[in-house]
């Protein structure tokens, strides 16, 4: 994704004393694997600081994919932000249409599938969005509650360390001031201020 879409959360987390870089991939072009790797790399080039990372949507499955190894990687915290860790329903409704299963690139198997629970020492927050409103209803149908193209309990990926909700919608979580003091409060301290309320 373009790292732009995370620019105003980007400005929130500066705001609260977190020094943030954006990481860009191509999900049509270049796929989980690749970003990965690049991700992986960009990480180790901070080694011996605290690097966390912060994903939105597909960029959290990302994110928990890189760090989904034996590599030694720098010490930190993960928020994943309306990402369908268990899979997407959206998505698997997407690829069984002949005509649009191309939007899934080569990001379809990790859509698709996500994982089967979180066995990494790395400790992963998730918020989820509440308000439905999105197209994801469109290919599939989501099961409530749900942010519009994410449903609540496809965030909930077991072995986690915090999961909250809040009333937003999948493409507003990215400017919403409530996820970015959630977030902050995650990557501090290792879990959000009041799980399944807005702060």
């Amino acid at each position: 994704m373009a790292g732009f879409t995370l620019s105003a959360l980007a400005g929130r987390l500066r705001e609260a004393g977190f020094r943030t870089e954006n990481f860009e991939y191509s999900s049509l072009e270049l796929g989980p694997d690749s970003a990965a790797v690049r991700l992986r790399e960009r990480m180790c080039g901070y080694a011996g600081e605290v690097v966390h990372l912060l994903g939105h949507s597909l960029g959290g499955l990302v994110a928990l994919h890189a760090v989904d190894t034996d590599e030694a990687l720098p010490d930190g915290r993960i928020v994943c932000i309306g990402s369908p860790l268990i899979g997407s329903a959206a998505a698997r409704g997407l690829d069984g249409h002949a005509g649009l299963h191309w939007m899934l690139g080569r990001s379809r198997d990790i859509l698709r599938s996500g994982f089967d629970e979180w066995t990494r020492p790395r400790e992963v927050g998730v918020i989820a969005g509440t308000k439905a409103v999105g197209l994801g209803g469109l290919f599939n149908s989501l099961p409530s509650p749900h942010d519009g193209t994410v449903s609540v309990v496809e965030t909930q990926l077991p072995g986690i360390a915090d999961h909250c909700s809040l009333p937003v919608t999948h493409s507003g979580m990215v400017f919403s001031s409530d996820v970015a003091a959630q977030s902050v409060a995650f990557l501090r301290d290792g879990h959000f201020s009041a799980s399944d309320q807005p702060s």
